[in-house]
């Protein structure tokens, strides 16, 4: 295992003969900071009752501190003995069980299950040591896939409770060489992504032993040079990036977002992460603000919400309203590097022309999305960059216009302008009905700005592929896809929702998130308890815990496409409405309901919106 996986590896037989101050010199070296007297004790507190805890037993390894990337924590303590895998949450001075600190051990030793190869097929056992709090009955129940529930023990209980565990494992002994450095694969959702980004680490740290880090790593490099070179030369760029499903562009943007909030040597460099979805950028700096605030608490020092909120709104914002504050203020804006989100979702003419007509005011508005924006950076009277995430068959809104506007404005209005694409075939692909060569010399092939890695898991990358086979009525295909994943993936269909409810509630562990889903066209659900009239809050919905009506958890308000895009779920609950219906031979029916009935939809464009409307509910699902 690389050394800063884990503060502090032996066997435990070299443990239980060690000085206790000796080891606390070697967690103290992994410490970020001052070591604190509070984590001082708490750190010989937990060494001494593992001292106890193991006595006896003297096959075995022992790590302190083990990285969880994709969390961005570290699990007190893992125990290999034997053939399991134990991991332990300490809370030195705790006189109860606290549900969130369950929830926290489970998590690890899910994390440990799905990511990290060497735990993929192990036994893996949770124990949470409460050290003040009453000793727990031990009720050892081996679940089918390998994560046992959460064991409770006290200072007094832990060695007990290990002996237990060990005595009833009847798995062979595996290597725990082999164990200390296999390959650990996180996938975390994007709110993960962010708030680890934020906090000032670069990708690698969430994506640590991921092919994908390398990929996403040579993107920011090859972005950053160009935006050195643009500096230096006092012109102006823009970057077109790519990539395959999954790939993380989204990723790519906070990061080079994030690197450049580090580069604290240049201030005029101020850069913004822009989207377009009013839900993602809204979650997403409520969990960065939430994050700032809990960090802040944990180094003693003072942080309120509001202030987390405003520093979080210069690191992402909505494009929408950076739009209509450059509509009021014609200055140069104080970023001197954007990145669009989503680009090929930016409105045409058409669109933005009526609905700056008719919400803005704006009577003689002759400009598309992509032109105005470009225009606005522009003002710049030296250098400035524009860099452009654009995905594929995303689009879910009227007027979305794709990579040729972007292209258009270029060609027509912006000649100055350097353009920088992954390569001529790559680009190609979006570009039905634009012809490269208009844009001759200023025209840059960089292949570092197509990703090529997917970061979605195995299960992920077949789910995709699956439900895009079934949108496009390829039955057979959808069929092999799904089927090659049910037994980690699971897929169920039930005419149910209660059971449906029921069943979620019982595979979902830890703090797992299960959420309900229905197409923003689904108008007959009512029967069922279920309007999509009501808006949820997206932040409650996808941030509140448990014990709050208003999160997903409590499966009651259903979240629509426009809600979830960019979002995550651990289980989704999909309920499919009338809006959308197989026919016999392969064909879709699609219906919207006016009035007292369904009608027919007949317009291709509206079509296409509704299946990407399912094809974005139907791959929620982590």
């Amino acid at each position: 295992m690389p050394q800063e996986r884990s503060a502090y590896v032996a066997s435990i037989d070299s443990f239980l003969s060690a000085d206790p101050n000796a080891i606390l010199g070697d967690l103290a070296k992994s410490q970020a900071g001052d070591l604190t007297p509070a984590q001082r004790d708490a750190w010989l507190c937990q060494i001494g009752i593992l001292k106890r805890a193991l006595e006896g037993i003297v096959a075995g390894t022992v790590l302190f501190e083990f990285l969880i990337p994709r969390m961005g924590k570290r699990a007190d303590n893992v125990l290999l003995i034997g053939g399991l895998v134990i991991v332990i949450e300490f809370k030195v001075g705790a006189e109860t069980y606290d549900r969130a600190a369950k929830n926290q051990a489970i998590d690890y030793a899910l994390d440990l299950k799905n990511f990290h190869a060497g735990s993929h097929d192990l036994p893996i056992v949770p124990i949470l040591v409460a050290t003040e709090a009453p000793a727990q009955q031990m009720l050892i129940e081996e679940p089918s896939d390998g994560v046992y529930s959460v064991t409770l023990a006290n200072a007094n209980t832990l060695g007990d409770v290990i002996q237990v565990v060990v005595a009833a494992n009847h798995c062979a002994e595996f290597d725990h060489g082999a164990w200390l450095i296999a390959s650990y694969h996180p996938t975390p959702t994007i709110v993960e992504a962010s708030q680890v980004l934020y906090r000032g680490h670069g990708v690698a740290d969430i994506t640590r032993f991921e092919a994908g880090a390398d990929n996403l790593g040579a993107t920011t490099d090859a972005i950053q040079a160009i935006i050195e070179r643009t500096r230096a030369e006092g012109t102006k760029a823009i970057c077109f990036v790519t990539g395959v499903p999954g790939a993380g562009k989204t990723l790519a943007g906070l990061n080079l977002v994030s690197h450049q909030r580090r580069r604290e040597n240049n201030k005029e460099e101020h850069a913004v992460f822009l989207s377009g979805n009013g839900p993602l950028v809204n979650v997403l700096r409520e969990a960065l603000a939430r994050d700032e605030v809990t960090q802040a608490k944990l180094k003693g020092k003072a942080c309120t919400k509001r202030d987390a909120l405003r520093e979080a709104s210069t690191f992402i914002q909505n494009i929408h309203h950076f739009r209509d504050e450059c509509l009021k203020d014609f200055n140069p804006p104080v970023e001197r590097v954007v990145i669009f989100d989503e680009a090929q979702r930016a409105w045409d003419l058409k669109q933005t022309s009526s609905f700056m007509k008719k919400k803005r005011g704006q009577l003689d508005f002759n400009q598309s999305e992509p032109s105005f924006l470009i225009s606005v950076m522009d003002r710049h009277t030296t250098w400035a960059v524009v860099v452009c995430l654009v995905g594929n068959g995303q689009e879910i809104n009227t007027g979305e216009a794709g990579l040729e506007e972007w292209l258009v404005a270029l060609r027509d209005r912006f000649p100055a302008w350097q353009i920088y694409m992954p390569n001529r075939a790559i680009a190609a692909g979006f570009l039905p009905n634009f012809n490269l060569d208009e844009l001759e010399a200023r025209l840059t092939y960089e292949p570092s700005l197509h990703l090529s890695v997917s970061l979605r898991s195995f299960r992920a990358e077949r789910l995709s592929d699956g439900m895009a086979a079934l949108l496009s009525g390829h039955a057979d295909t959808a069929r092999e896809e799904l089927t090659a994943i049910q037994s980690h993936f699971p897929i169920l269909i039930t005419r149910s929702v209660e059971e449906a409810k029921r069943w979620i509630r019982s595979r979902a562990r830890g703090t797992e998130r299960t959420g309900l889903l229905a197409s923003s066209g689904a108008r007959r659900l009512m029967p069922l308890g279920i309007t999509m009239d009501v808006q949820i809050d997206p932040c409650m919905w996808f941030l509140n815990d448990a014990d709050d009506v208003r999160s997903s958890f409590y499966l009651e308000d259903a979240a629509s496409e426009f809600d979830v895009q960019g979002l995550e779920l651990d289980w989704a609950l999909i309920v499919w409405d009338g809006d959308l219906i197989y026919q016999p031979g392969g064909e879709w029916r699609f219906r919207a309901f006016n009035g007292t009935k369904w009608q027919e939809i007949h317009s291709p464009a509206a079509r296409r919106y509704r299946l990407n409307a399912y094809r974005v509910l139907l791959t929620r699902a982590r």
